[in-house]
C-alpha cells in the first residue's frame, strides 16, 4: 500500500537533502525516493550511485545528470515527467539542492508552469556551521563563496563590512589563507569567526576565535610543507556590532560647532538631532542651555 507521503510526491518535483559526510545522516524519506522515484535527477550520477550503495538502497528509476552546465537545458525534459505525475527526485553531491548547488532553475521554471515543488529536508553545511560556530544565529546571511581574484574579494567583503547579521561562506582549501586575511582586512581582525571543516566527518574541526588570530593559524598550518586545512570549508563571521549611540553631550558639542561656523542654533540643532534620532527640542534646549 502506497504511504499518504508517497501520494503526495506524486506528481512532484522533490528536492531532496543527501548527506554532507557522515552517512548516518540520511533520512528514511530519502531512502524511499531513491527507491521510488521515476527519475532520480543528480548533480554527479557517480556519486549518487556510490551513496545509495553505502545506503542499501537499490535506485529503480531513470537516473540522469542535472549539474550547473545543464541545468536550464534540462529543466523542462524533468518537468515534463512531473506533469505526467511522475516523481522527480532532484540530489546534488551533499547537502540541500538550490543552495550553492543546481537546483534552483529547475524550481524557477516549475513554479512558472505551475507544477507542485516540495523538499524532503536534511543536512545543510550552511546550518550545521552556524550553530557550531556559537556566533549569533537569530539572523544570518549565506554568502556562498567569495570570488576569486584578490581585488573583487576584497570590494565584495567590503561591501559586507557593516552587515549586522552573521555571515556564512564556503571556501576551498587552497583559497582559505587568503580569504581568512581579506577578510580579517575588510572586517578587522577582531571581529570574531569560526572555521568549520569537515563537518560530521571523521575529521571535523572548528576553529573558533578573531579573524587575525584564525588567518595567522591557518596560515601556520601550510608553512614549511605542512597540509593546511583540507576538506570542506565553511566560514561563519559575527555581524558588525551595533554602532554606539552619540551621547547627548557630544550632540550638544556638535550643534555648537556648528553655530560658530556661522549657522543658527535652531536650525543646527533640529539637522543634529534629525541624523542622531533624538528629539529637537531636546537638544535645541540643551545646547541654548549649554551656550
Amino acid at each position: 500500500m502506497t504511504s499518504p507521503l508517497g501520494d503526495a510526491e506524486k506528481g512532484a518535483l522533490v528536492l531532496a537533502a543527501t548527506p554532507i559526510g557522515n552517512a548516518e545522516d540520511a533520512s528514511p524519506r530519502l531512502r524511499r525516493l531513491l527507491a521510488t522515484a521515476d527519475v532520480v535527477a543528480a548533480e554527479d550520477t557517480r556519486r549518487l550511485h556510490a551513496m545509495a550503495e553505502r545506503l542499501g538502497v537499490g535506485v529503480t528509476g531513470r537516473v540522469v545528470s542535472y549539474h550547473e552546465h545543464n541545468e536550464a537545458a534540462r529543466a523542462d525534459d524533468l518537468l515534463d515527467v512531473v506533469a505526467d505525475g511522475g516523481t522527480v527526485v532532484v540530489v546534488t553531491d551533499a547537502g540541500m539542492p538550490a543552495v550553492s548547488d543546481p537546483g534552483f532553475r529547475v524550481v524557477a521554471r516549475a513554479v512558472e508552469r505551475g507544477l507542485r515543488v516540495t523538499a524532503a529536508p536534511g543536512p545543510s553545511a550552511v546550518l550545521t556551521a552556524l550553530a557550531l560556530s556559537g556566533l549569533a544565529t537569530d539572523r544570518f546571511t549565506f554568502e556562498g563563496f567569495a570570488p576569486r581574484k584578490p581585488g573583487e574579494r576584497a570590494r565584495a567583503l567590503g561591501a559586507l563590512a557593516a552587515e549586522p547579521r552573521t555571515m556564512v561562506f564556503f571556501e576551498a582549501p587552497h583559497r582559505i589563507t587568503a580569504t581568512l586575511d581579506a577578510m580579517a582586512e575588510a572586517f578587522g581582525p577582531e571581529r570574531p569567526a569560526a572555521v568549520c571543516r569537515e563537518l560530521t566527518k571523521t575529521f571535523e574541526e572548528v576553529l573558533r576565535g578573531p579573524l587575525g588570530t584564525l588567518a595567522a593559524e591557518v596560515a601556520a598550518r601550510s608553512q614549511d610543507g605542512g597540509p593546511g586545512l583540507r576538506g570542506e570549508i565553511c566560514v561563519v563571521v559575527g555581524g558588525a556590532p551595533a554602532a554606539s549611540a552619540p551621547s547627548l553631550d557630544d550632540l550638544v558639542a556638535e550643534v555648537l560647532t556648528r553655530v560658530t561656523a556661522g549657522e543658527r542654533l535652531k536650525e543646527a540643532a533640529a539637522d543634529v538631532a534629525a541624523t542622531a534620532g533624538v528629539s529637537r527640542r531636546d537638544l535645541y534646549n540643551a545646547a541654548l542651555a549649554a551656550r
